[in-house]
């Protein structure tokens, strides 16, 4: 089955919406698992970052077969939105409302009213989500006063599927994701780049697609080399680990595990 006809399908399903801001984009929808196959809870959550070069034209709803996936699996599955660049619906990011939207998203878990285990949380990030949800796992080493710093719901673990490693060569809208250029935001960048960033300090998990062609391969196997992510490289082109049916997401749920 096609991931088009994945993601109409899934509208049928209707997940539980809660908002973390005033904005429209500052939404996120809570997939549960079904209590008579996962029981009552509490349960991990996986945190769904979708990618879409930080453009309005994509949205969180490209991840909502992952997000049934990951529930049929025993997860919550905590499928962000956030704002990203340009004006009208779903615009207004950069920096640093989209980094700021990512952080409260995520401590928003902390106010639920829901059966979840906040001591087992993932981030799972696709394309531009892969940048920001390795961003966000570095949260709890970022300085003092920086965006992000301090949260209040750490993640123990990363799966960054096709990633944005390198926004050095990501191209102009890394340059308007991070509001300016390298020498003159030089610690913007340095929090962002995951290259620059480097390793988190939890486990992390890189599954590339060897046949995609938006995000090349090698910038996981350069990120892999310099942080010590464990990567997989998979057959496949760029949406595939956004695809329930894919290699690619089959390594991803293994190294997950069940919830």
């Amino acid at each position: 089955m096609s991931l088009p006809l994945q993601i109409a399908l899934s509208l049928a399903r209707r997940p539980v919406r809660h908002r973390y801001g005033a904005d429209p984009s500052q939404v996120a929808d809570l997939h549960l698992p079904s209590t008579r196959s996962a029981g009552r809870g509490p349960y991990p959550v996986a945190v769904l970052l979708h990618g879409g070069h930080w453009q309005p034209t994509y949205g969180k709803l490209v991840c909502r077969p992952l997000a049934l996936d990951l529930a049929a699996r025993g997860w919550a599955a905590w499928n962000l939105e956030y704002r990203r660049l340009g004006t009208g619906r779903g615009g207004g990011g950069g920096w640093p409302t989209t980094f700021e939207d990512v952080a409260a998203g995520i401590d928003a878990l902390a106010e639920l009213e829901a059966p979840l285990d906040l001591s087992r949380v993932v981030l799972v990030g696709h394309s531009a989500g892969g940048q920001l949800a390795l961003w966000a796992a570095s949260r709890p080493s970022l300085p003092t006063g920086a965006v992000g710093a301090f949260p209040r719901v750490a993640a123990t673990r990363v799966v960054a599927l096709a990633p944005v490693t390198n926004l050095v060569r990501a191209g102009a809208n890394a340059v308007r994701l991070v509001g300016g250029p390298v020498a003159e935001v030089t610690d913007r960048w340095a929090q962002a780049d995951p290259m620059t960033a480097g390793a988190p300090g939890i486990p992390v998990l890189v599954v590339h697609p060897t046949g995609d062609q938006t995000v090349p391969v090698a910038r996981s196997r350069e990120y892999a080399a310099a942080t010590g992510a464990e990567l997989v490289e998979t057959a496949g082109v760029h949406r595939d680990p956004i695809d329930p049916s894919s290699p690619a997401w089959a390594a991803a749920a293994s190294w997950l595990g069940p919830g």
